[in-house]
Order: structure tokens, then sequence, then C-alpha cells
């Protein structure tokens, strides 16, 4: 289901645009957006079984579909992984789908949730806000697409060194603002 009119999609469309995009956090969203190569999918999924199925069904579909069509899909599932722990845990799931369907080396799943925090970190450390979105999400990408994406930014590391100083400076509050409607 695509859901382009629902509020999950709207905020998400809104925080790619504003945060990734606006804040320049991932150098490579822009092209894709702006070429209309982003599918936008709302899962309706209210368990993780059902999630795993949408995500194994999203993933063939990312897989049989030219690049130039779609280069990426994000997996907005509001009703279900709500709690961070539970959605962390999920990931290994998302693993597994992914090399059940064979597709190691060609596509992998980045992970995105409203109460994203990264190992070793404080729940209200600016640089959690990275990896935040308005929803629980799964983002799944294009291995070759990344290579080249890599490969055509001089210096990859200073992305993450980056992104931690505009999300201090911003705040998390400054963050939330950000994202309203």
């Amino acid at each position: 289901m695509s859901g382009d009119d629902h509020e999950a999609i709207a905020a998400t469309r809104r925080w790619l645009e504003r945060a990734v995009i606006g804040l320049n956090l991932c150098p490579f969203a822009k092209a894709v957006y702006v070429k209309q190569q982003v599918r936008f999918v709302l899962s309706e999924a209210t368990t993780p079984e059902a999630l795993r199925e949408e995500l194994a069904s999203e993933l063939a579909l990312l897989a049989a579909t030219d690049a130039e069509e779609t280069d990426t899909t994000l997996l907005v599932h509001p009703q279900v992984l709500g709690d961070f722990l539970d959605y962390n845990d999920f990931l290994d799931q998302a693993d597994s789908v992914i090399a059940f369907l064979g597709l190691e080396g060609h596509i992998q799943v980045a992970s995105f949730h409203p109460d994203y925090q990264f190992a070793g970190t404080a729940l209200d450390d600016a640089g959690n806000c990275s990896n935040r979105s308005p929803y629980p999400m799964l983002h799944l990408l294009r291995e070759a697409s990344v290579e080249r994406a890599v490969a055509a930014f001089p210096d990859p590391e200073v992305i993450v060194e980056r992104n931690i100083a505009t999300l201090e400076k911003l705040g998390i509050e400054g963050y939330r603002r950000l994202l309203e409607p």
C-alpha cells in the first residue's frame, strides 16, 4: 500500500525533505528524491510476522525493479515495533529475510525509529537524531547505489562527524521543531 495521503507518509516526506536533505544528513538522498526514485510504502502490519512478510514483498519488488524507476524504498510501519528495543531486535529478522531471498550483497536495510538510540549514548543525545524518523521505518537500499554514491563522495567518513556537529548545534528541541507540520 503506498498510502501517500496518510499522515505517516506525509511526516516521512517532511522528515526526508527537512532533515535528511535539508540538513544534508545524507548527501546522497537529494538526487534520488528529486528524480522520484524513492518509493514510500505504508505498512498496515500490526505484528512483526506481518511486517516480515511485507518486508519480503518489498525486497523482492525492489530487486525486480530497475533502479532508474525505484532506487530505494522507505517501508514505514506505524502500527508495529513502536518500542525501540523490539524494533532493534527485529533488525536481525530483516537480515534473515534478505539472506533467505538471496539478496545479501544486493540490498541492505538501514534502520530509523523515533526513539533511535546508539549504544553508549544517552537517550537525549542529539547525535541519535541522525537515525530518528517520525515513525518506525525500514530503509531498503541497493548496495550498488550505496557503493556508487560513496565512491563519488570525496571523504565519506566526514559525514558522520558533520552530522553529529549539525545535530548537536540544532539540539533535540530544534530537531523536533524542524519536523513540525
